[in-house]
């Protein structure tokens, strides 16, 4: 099993698709009130739906690069806002935080191989 996309409720998809094109998604899906990317690396997808005014969620969306603090320098340069800047987490990640315009939390990270192989992952994982 593959996981292929996930997909979050947005207010504006015009807004949301800059936004996540300025993070250096691309558009491959497109409708009035849905869009569907493709991540620059690999093969898996990202999707926003049109939900109203009233956007709520506790879900949040990672996105990882191998480059973190450029990256935040360069979305910050193009006028990107961040809640929180890149910091060394306990669980062996570099994050930082934002939203996009609907108030989606995003966390874009930096984990090398503690990503899938921390070093508390569990024994009987690994066969």
């Amino acid at each position: 099993m593959r996981l292929n996309q996930v997909t979050v409720t947005v207010d504006d998809v015009d807004s949301a698709v800059a936004f996540y094109s300025k993070l250096g998604l691309t558009p491959i899906v497109k409708s009035a009130d849905y869009v569907r990317f493709v991540c620059p690396d690999g093969d898996s997808t990202f999707s926003i739906h049109l939900g109203g005014a009233s956007v709520s969620t506790s879900t949040v969306v990672y996105f990882e690069h191998d480059a973190l603090d450029p990256l935040v320098d360069q979305l910050k340069a193009s006028g990107v806002q961040f809640d929180e800047d890149p910091s060394d987490r306990r669980w062996l990640w570099r994050e930082a935080r934002l939203r996009d315009p609907s108030g989606n939390p995003i966390c874009l990270y930096q984990a090398g191989t503690n990503r899938l192989n921390p070093p508390w992952r569990l024994p009987e994982s690994l066969k």
